[in-house]
């Protein structure tokens, strides 16, 4: 049997493409999700204090608003719950397979359609391929010396050790990222001294968190309500932190409130250096908590600057040659979020690899989403479609409807495979290359937008309004019919979408 439509993910985005195909009327589709439960990201970090830095009447579909939510920026339980509603009101669990993992694709150009293979060694097929596996869904370990020489208890924040209790440990944590900002307040005051080990001083905004009270509940019982919530956050990221990111007048105020909160909320001089970024605003994720700083100003909390050169099994070596002993270690350093689809193999035309050969050089897709020679690929939150100042289920949402246009033409044209052209792809990449030029993460700050090689791989660099305009629908010429016009050059390939 042959599916219209396998999709890889039941998180965020999965499950979005998933109703909106229902809603389309398409009932031939799979998701296949190699975990138990739905969720993604919000079912794999459970770590103390995990949640949204987007405020949650933005951080939802459109087409699923939520009239009780019980804070401005919703915590972990509450979106995972929001998700298992959304699934089950539309009744898309019962298409979910679960523990099934999908180690690679492969497209056959004879039927014309892809070859899904699973852990399991089990085939399945599909006409189109939707991948919406994520860009934060593989931990990302530190690689110094002597790691797996700790003697005490070890893990990622991502796989968080509930059965670990951390009262009255020596506890240190290595990064201080968009995690560690998190969970950092509500495990310092359980333990006896926390050690946090920070590379550089990120920006921290302040995230004014705060329930929601009877007025706004009953405020939100009304479309226009949730409406102006949710369109005012978006009016601000689209102005204010995108200008940020770009380095413009209005992110001086982004930086204002994130100097003054550093000001007030660290008394101590020497902390308040050590806990000053020395890169531009917005070089790296732009940090938002209230409580942050006054978890490092604790008695009990240091902060350690010094460069880690090993891991030792009693706790971590500095460069100073200092070793400071630790009862846990937890490791709050990420994702691999530059390995897009990794560990899955993806083959497209004449046997190519996805990363081998569309990707040798960092990943890379036509508005984040089609790759030429992988007919009917389309990748959800893909190279280029992260945002540093919105909401990606924004994207997410314009890159679903995008699809459903495609699979509209097919079925309108007769067609069996849509396929962006090579000319489009290059033209799109040249434009995306002179946007990101002008952002401000090329400053020179490592981050986990880049690669290695300093190529900035997941960001989008122009607003998520210019993104929506683009990906209305799919422009004819980005997409020749025949498979021999492929490389057919049009005056929309020169000038590309953006």
């Amino acid at each position: 049997m042959t599916d219209r439509v396998a999709i890889i993910g039941a998180g965020f985005a999965g499950l979005c493409m998933a109703i909106r195909l229902a809603q389309a009327g398409v009932t031939s589709f799979t998701v296949y999700e190699k975990a138990e439960d739905l969720g993604g990201v919000w079912r794999d970090n459970t770590y103390p204090g995990a949640g949204c830095d987007v405020p949650s009447h933005l951080y939802s579909y459109s087409f699923a608003p939520r009239a009780d939510w019980s804070r401005a920026y919703p915590l972990q339980p509450e979106l995972l719950r929001y998700l298992h509603d959304c699934a089950d009101t539309h009744g898309i669990r019962p298409r979910i397979r679960f523990h099934t993992e999908i180690t690679s694709a492969a497209y056959d150009e004879r039927a014309q359609r892809w070859e899904l293979r699973t852990a399991d060694g089990r085939t399945h097929h599909a006409q189109v391929l939707v991948t919406a596996v994520g860009q934060l869904n593989r931990p990302k370990y530190p690689d110094y010396p002597g790691l797996d020489d700790f003697a005490g208890t070890a893990f990622h924040s991502a796989r968080w050790n509930h059965h670990h209790d951390l009262t009255d440990e020596v506890v240190g944590v290595i990064g201080t990222g968009p995690s560690a900002v998190q969970f950092i307040p509500q495990i310092a005051p359980k333990v006896r001294t926390l050690r946090v080990f920070q590379r550089s001083a990120n920006w921290v905004m302040p995230k004014w968190d705060y329930r929601y009270g009877p007025v706004h509940r009953a405020l939100f019982t009304t479309a226009a309500g949730r409406l102006a919530f949710r369109g005012g956050w978006f009016a601000f990221g689209d102005t204010v932190l995108h200008s940020a990111v770009r380095g413009g007048r209005l992110g001086k105020l982004v930086e204002y409130l994130c100097r003054r909160q550093l000001r007030t909320q660290i008394p101590d001089p020497a902390l308040r250096a050590k806990l000053t970024p020395d890169f531009p605003l917005g070089c790296k994720r732009i940090l938002i908590s209230d409580d942050y700083y006054p978890a490092l100003a604790r008695d009990n909390v240091e902060v350690i600057t010094e460069k880690i050169t090993r891991i030792t099994p009693h706790g971590i070596q500095t460069a100073d040659g200092t070793e400071h002993t630790l009862d846990t270690l937890i490791h709050g350093t990420g994702f691999t979020a530059t390995d897009f689809l990794a560990p899955m193999t993806i083959t497209g035309r004449d046997g190519r690899q996805l990363r081998e050969h569309a990707w040798a050089d960092g990943a890379a897709a036509f508005l984040g989403m089609t790759v030429p020679e992988f007919p009917n690929l389309f990748l959800l939150y893909g190279p280029n479609t992260n945002l540093g100042n919105n909401s990606v289920i924004l994207m997410i949402e314009s890159q679903v409807r995008y699809i459903l246009s495609c699979l509209d033409t097919m079925d309108r044209d007769g067609r069996r495979e849509m396929e962006v052209s090579p000319h489009a792809f290059a033209s799109f990449q040249r434009h995306l290359d002179d946007a990101l030029r002008a952002t401000v993460w090329e400053a020179g700050c490592s981050s986990w937008y880049k690669t290695d090689t300093g190529k900035v791989t997941n960001n989008w660099p122009h607003r998520a309004a210019r993104y929506r305009k683009l990906t209305r629908r799919p422009a004819p010429a980005h997409f020749p019919a025949a498979a021999d016009n492929r490389d057919a050059l049009t005056p929309e390939d020169h000038t590309g979408p953006l």
